[in-house]
C-alpha cells in the first residue's frame, strides 16, 4: 500500500516544549476533539476515532558496538473507513 505524507515537522526542542506538545495531543484525544498540526504553510486536521492502535518503539541506529542515535517513537494509527480498531496489548510507561 503506498504511503502519502500529509504533514511533517522536525525541529530541536527542549524537553519542556516537547512535553507541552504531547500534553496538548493527550488533552485533545481525551476530550474527543480533532487534532490540527501546523508549521509554516503546512496544516492538516485529523479526527481520530475513540479507539486507535498505539505503537511505541524504542530504537538505536548506528554501527554495532559504537555510539549511535537513539529514538522513541509514538504512533497513532486507524483506518480511515473502518472506524475504531486496534489490537489489545499491555503497555506501561513510567
Amino acid at each position: 500500500m503506498p504511503e502519502e505524507t500529509l504533514f511533517k515537522s522536525e525541529s530541536d526542542r527542549d524537553r519542556a516544549e516537547i512535553a507541552a506538545y504531547l500534553r496538548s495531543v493527550a488533552d485533545k484525544l481525551e476530550s474527543g476533539e480533532s487534532l490540527t498540526l501546523s508549521a509554516g504553510d503546512q496544516s492538516v486536521t485529523m479526527d481520530p476515532p475513540s479507539r486507535l492502535t498505539f505503537e511505541v518503539e524504542a530504537e538505536r541506529e548506528g554501527p554495532t558496538g559504537q555510539p549511535g542515535e537513539l529514538s522513541i517513537e509514538f504512533e497513532l494509527e486507524w483506518d480511515e473507513d473502518a472506524g475504531d480498531g486496534g489490537g489489545d496489548g499491555s503497555l506501561e510507561i513510567s
